[in-house]
């Protein structure tokens, strides 16, 4: 169809560009559209509707941010994505790949002020950009001599029109005591006494694995992850959450009630309008806690109210976990070994006794049949990327029917894949081979292995942050000049979402990480993961 042409989103984009009613610097147009893929919560991993990054530049990873004017399209991400992005964009003439994290690769802000005309205005939908995405942008916009604005409508949206799927709206769901191990009415009391040690009055929470621990319950709005749209503000009285309360089951209900949470139920939509009138109640000693990591748009909403932009009393307490979630934690990393040991068992018969052509989408698919068959499973926490040869050099790769290719024993077999169960989410990456790997792939493997067990056998101070110890799994590799280029490792939700902040081990430093503590679970990221996203130095 011409409506999907690449090419033809673009062109229906920058007219709409043209005719923005910008106002301020200039009276009409803006001259550059901010483009991201995430939605009004921030979240990692998007619905459908929310794809409007892949929707206009045909790049389907996690992470980028796309900038359109007139003459150019470009999109940044990171080395996870170099081969991806290439390989996905859209015409492919018509965009610039910025390979961000290398030291040549300017930021968004740099190169726009750069290459922007005179005092240029540049949109964004502000749903859509945290707080302190925007405020950086802002800064280094107007020091330029331009103007950063937030457009009244989603300009991607009006290109998508009625192809743009529905928003997703589908049951919530308790998350029983005997898993979650605490009581929605505790976390809400906890919630309040961090709220008075910072003189806040009002919490509001956007990001939804945060709402779905805080309330113990679970969703699947949003694929792989077991989280569902809503908002939450918390007074020292009042629980009050956004949600369709047709959404909500009547266990869900029952539940909230019998763990001492009595809620004030609003419609979703009206989130902005109610921080607008609770802002015209306050008063001048009233302070409202609001993460810099939530929308810009709410952040504005606040007006003049004093704020405060920590993240959240709850991302650190889901990051800690109780007793009890330790145990399903564990456990769930029994039941998913068990799995991935038949997997691999049946993966090797196979391809050294058999004829039977297995393929990484046919193993993939075996794979989550013996997941399947485990207590408590839910369903798969990503993609599975089931990759062979030079597919496992793409970070996030995911077999299609016009890229699967046969699993052998001539080539490296990597798997990386995880699950949801009702007690703990799983991630767990293994390469391998079935039949006799070259002498390089011999030493890349040895260099990963010795850095997972420099790591993992590790002695640190109590709240070491993640990113101190990140050079010890690199520096067997970096001592011949090889890297890799994504973290180290990554908070890991307990039925949540797989890539649970504020935590990490990685190169890039994490703003918020509060320093690692017992309870918390974090991947080894790199563990066996030879040959993917190598970089030779000399």
């Amino acid at each position: 169809m011409v409506r999907r042409n690449g090419l033809w989103k673009l062109t229906q984009l920058r007219a709409l560009m043209k005719n923005v009613q910008a106002g301020g610097i200039r009276d009409k147009g803006i001259q550059a559209l901010i483009v991201n893929g995430e939605d009004a919560h921030q979240s990692e991993y998007s619905t459908e509707r929310d794809q409007r990054r892949r929707f206009i530049s045909g790049f389907r990873g996690s992470y980028g941010t796309v900038v359109i004017m007139q003459d150019a399209a470009l999109l940044w991400t990171d080395g996870r994505y170099y081969q991806q992005a290439m390989a996905e964009l859209d015409p492919p003439d018509a965009w610039t790949l910025m390979r961000e994290g290398l030291l040549d690769t300017p930021t968004i802000a740099v190169w726009l002020a750069a290459n922007l005309p005179p005092k240029s205005v540049v949109g964004a939908d502000a749903n859509l950009i945290s707080y302190t995405e925007w405020a950086r942008l802002h800064t280094s916009l107007t020091s330029a001599g331009h103007c950063l604005i937030p457009l009244p409508e989603n300009l991607v949206d009006k290109v998508w029109a009625d192809e743009q799927p529905p928003p997703t709206a589908n049951a919530v769901l308790p998350q029983l005591l005997c898993y979650s191990g605490q009581s929605a009415g505790n976390k809400v009391r906890l919630c309040r006494d961090a709220m008075q040690k910072n003189n806040a009055t009002v919490l509001v929470v956007t990001a939804l694995d945060a709402i779905a621990y805080l309330l113990n319950w679970r969703g699947s709005d949003i694929p792989f992850n077991p989280v569902f749209f809503a908002y939450v503000v918390l007074t020292m009285k009042d629980v009050h959450i956004f949600i369709d309360r047709s959404r909500v089951s009547q266990e869900a209900l029952e539940q909230l009630k019998n763990e001492s949470v009595d809620p004030v139920f609003h419609p979703y939509e009206d989130i902005h309008i109610y921080m607008k009138d609770l802002v015209n109640l306050c008063s001048d000693q009233d302070k409202i806690w609001i993460s810099n990591k939530s929308s810009y748009a709410l952040h504005a909403d606040c007006g003049d109210i004093k704020k405060h932009t920590d993240i959240t009393p709850i991302s650190v307490m889901k990051s800690i976990k109780n007793p009890i979630e330790i145990k399903g934690m564990r456990a769930s990393h029994v039941r998913d070994s068990v799995a991935l040991v038949k997997y691999f068992a049946w993966l090797e018969d196979k391809i050294k006794n058999t004829n039977e052509c297995i393929t990484e989408i046919s193993g993939a698919t075996r794979l989550e049949k013996f997941r399947q068959e485990q207590d408590h499973f839910v369903g798969l926490s990503f993609t599975t990327i089931s990759s062979v040869g030079p597919h496992g050099a793409v970070i996030h790769y995911s077999p299609t029917t016009e890229t699967d290719v046969p699993i052998t024993d001539k080539e490296l077999y990597l798997c990386d894949s995880g699950a949801q169960y009702r007690d703990g989410t799983t991630d767990v990456t293994r390469t391998l081979h079935f039949g006799k790997p070259t002498n390089f792939e011999r030493e890349c493997f040895t260099r990963v292995f010795k850095g997972q067990c420099r790591l993992s056998t590790m002695t640190f101070p109590l709240k070491t942050k993640g990113n101190y110890l990140d050079t010890l799994a690199r520096e067997s590799l970096w001592s011949v000049g090889l890297d890799y280029l994504h973290g180290t490792g990554h908070g890991v939700g307990s039925y949540l979402n797989v890539h649970e902040e504020p935590i990490g081990i990685s190169w890039k430093p994490h703003p918020d990480d509060p320093g690692l503590q017992p309870g918390m679970f974090l991947s080894n990221g790199m563990r066996a993961r030879i040959l993917r996203r190598w970089e030779v130095w000399y």
